[in-house]
């Protein structure tokens, strides 16, 4: 029952990321707008802005991670064991078949996209069929769709454009301020305290918004992928299949190249180098980390 109540949870959560995200672009336009004179149609385009980009997100965020991914749809007779082991699976689970895609990455890894369980989609890496016996792949494949049943798609896709988009419009913000010069100099000097604490607010929005928007995109992932891990053990009803897959990839030290870190939440496992033999940013990736430990995943696989 408690994974049940930890789905209802899950959701809850997804819609105040979302409300989040959205906010915060908000916050970005009417900063844009009081501190380069825009006044109040720069307030409503921030708003028109806002929603057109969660709308657009919404509808085609899905097709941009597959895409910055350069996944290719699976071809059923070639990846016949993968469909016939997606079919059966989504037979258990009560969900549709999602689309199938492969990646041609040595790295073993996967992940799910897509705004409902209507709307999946489902990427894996040669390198995961490769390296993993039917046992495994059926529990990562169980635990991705997880992600589909529990609605975690929704929020993890849109986080890839929506954390790039407020990058993006923070960056335009500051640059049209340094061209721009700001508010009057009225504003800015001792005599004026109100337009000097919005001045401040205003670039601190702008400075901010991208680190916020970091921060939600690790509440997207963390506990998400744990409890991908107890729904899709609830799927096969084996976990031993999922746990030698989690070793497997915990042994495993390729690197994803096909993944960058705008798309690392989504993975099964960190698709990023994390140690200095893997590459170069290790250091730097583990301090973005959007994944729980996987020895933490492991153990309390084990418990089950």
């Amino acid at each position: 029952m408690r994974v049940y109540d930890l789905i209802a949870s899950n959701k809850r959560r997804s819609a105040l990321l979302l409300l989040g995200f959205v906010l915060t672009i908000v916050a970005i336009g009417i900063a844009v707008s009081y501190l380069v004179h825009l006044g109040w149609p720069g307030v409503v385009f921030a708003l028109v802005l806002s929603a057109a980009l969660a709308f657009t997100s919404y509808w085609k965020s899905d097709a941009v991670a597959l895409a910055m991914s350069r996944a290719e749809p699976a071809d059923p007779e070639t990846y016949r064991r993968l469909h016939n082991l997606v079919e059966g699976l989504c037979i258990a689970a009560g969900l549709p078949k999602p689309r199938l895609y492969i990646i041609h990455d040595d790295a073993p890894n996967a992940f799910a996209t897509g705004r409902n369980p209507q709307h999946a989609a489902i990427a894996v890496t040669t390198g995961l069929l490769e390296k993993m016996n039917r046992v495994e792949l059926e529990g990562v494949l169980a635990h991705e769709l997880s992600h589909v049943r529990n609605y975690d798609i929704l929020v993890s896709t849109l986080a890839v454009t929506l954390v790039g988009a407020i990058a993006l419009l923070s960056d335009i913000g500051i640059r049209m301020l340094w061209w721009n010069g700001g508010r009057s100099r009225d504003d800015r000097n001792d005599s004026n305290p109100a337009g000097l604490i919005l001045l401040v607010f205003g670039v601190a929005v702008l400075i901010l918004a991208p680190i916020v928007a970091k921060i939600m995109q690790f509440a997207v992932s963390r506990k998400r992928e744990s409890l991908a891990d107890l729904s899709g053990v609830q799927i096969t009803r084996y976990p031993p299949g999922l746990i030698s897959a989690l070793e497997k990839l915990r042994d495993d030290s390729t690197v994803t190249h096909c993944a960058s870190r705008a798309t690392a939440h989504m993975w099964i496992e960190q698709p990023t180098a994390r140690t200095p033999e893997e590459g170069k940013l290790s250091r730097l990736n583990r301090l973005f980390d959007t994944h729980p430990p996987l020895e933490e995943r492991i153990a309390a696989l084990r418990e089950l």
